[in-house]
């Protein structure tokens, strides 16, 4: 059984389920930093727990990894109720600061975010301090073009993101909707990863982990597999994606499923690029997808999540 890393005691993980990133709170004496802020319909929630850790500390920052719902979500719930600035990547700042719903994927991928103002901007290579620890931002696109994440060498320790996960990593958007290389990108920031001397990663999703190089390794398995078969990576975009709506949403009339996956760009993208389904047959693939993930159940007319 895996034992789960010891962490500087300045760094708390505040692990989060579905719809919500995992936020990271790092301490400085009275004051401290948090790395992303979870989906917007998770945010009250993620204001109580950050103030149970906060523990009576300032909050004086908050840094994303990426620009995507479920980490800048509480951005604006949070910054409201601590009075804390905002730092973003710096090449997702001009969709946040133009609010460009598009560009964040949110009207894309039919997901909600409120609205937030950018103070700052990290760029890769650039330092700073949190937890009394010194990190290193590193450009990590393949899931987000933009993505950085954060790492300290004293302790090797890596705030990946979604760009690494104890199983895989992020949906390459780019190359679902066709707007770029994901695949490529991904290639080329899991080799710059895979450099480093990490014995502790801090994914965007799922607990903290130490198995550095067999994550690595599951990861390029998952780019070959992607790389070999396009539609596959394409049916995991619409599948995830799907899941997160559902368990927003709750249930969705099962009549209405095959509009939903017509009408939103990255269903309609996704289908039209790879698999050529019309909407009643992407909609029965995905129904059955989802039930055999266990994820949801036809109930009364309705899809259900679980």
């Amino acid at each position: 059984m895996t034992q789960r890393p010891r962490l500087p005691r300045t760094l708390q993980v505040l692990e989060r389920g579905w719809l919500s990133a995992n936020n990271v709170v790092l301490v400085n004496g009275d004051e401290a930093t948090l790395v992303d802020s979870g989906y917007v319909s998770h945010a009250a929630q993620t204001v109580e727990l950050l103030r149970d850790a906060l523990d009576g500390r300032r909050l004086g920052r908050l840094l994303n990894t990426h620009s995507h719902s479920d980490h800048i979500g509480g951005n604006a719930s949070v910054q409201r109720a601590f009075g804390c600035s905002i730092t973003v990547p710096v090449g997702m700042a001009p969709a946040v600061n133009e609010w460009d719903e598009q560009a964040l994927l949110l009207s894309t991928a039919a997901q909600s975010g409120e609205r937030f103002h950018a103070d700052a901007t990290l760029s890769p290579g650039e330092r700073f301090v949190a937890g009394e620890l010194e990190w290193e931002a590193i450009a990590v696109p393949g899931h987000d073009m933009d993505a950085l994440a954060y790492y300290n060498a004293e302790r090797r320790i890596l705030m990946s993101g979604d760009a690494l996960w104890r199983d895989g990593f992020g949906i390459l958007f780019a190359d679902v909707l066709g707007t770029g290389d994901g695949l490529g990108e991904a290639r080329r920031t899991l080799e710059e990863i895979g450099r480093l001397a990490v014995d502790v990663v801090i994914p965007g999703h799922g607990a903290p982990f130490a198995e550095f190089d067999d994550a690595l390794g599951r990861a390029f398995a998952r780019l070959r597999a992607f790389e070999a078969d396009s539609a596959r990576m394409a049916r995991n975009a619409i599948r995830a994606c799907m899941t997160f709506k559902l368990l927003e949403v709750r249930s969705m009339a099962l009549d209405e499923l095959p509009r939903h996956l017509a009408e939103t760009p990255l269903y309609r993208e996704a289908n039209a690029r790879f698999l050529g389904l019309d909407p009643d047959a992407l909609a029965a693939w995905l129904v059955k997808e989802l039930e055999r993930a266990g994820v949801a159940r036809r109930e009364h007319g309705e899809l259900v999540a679980h």
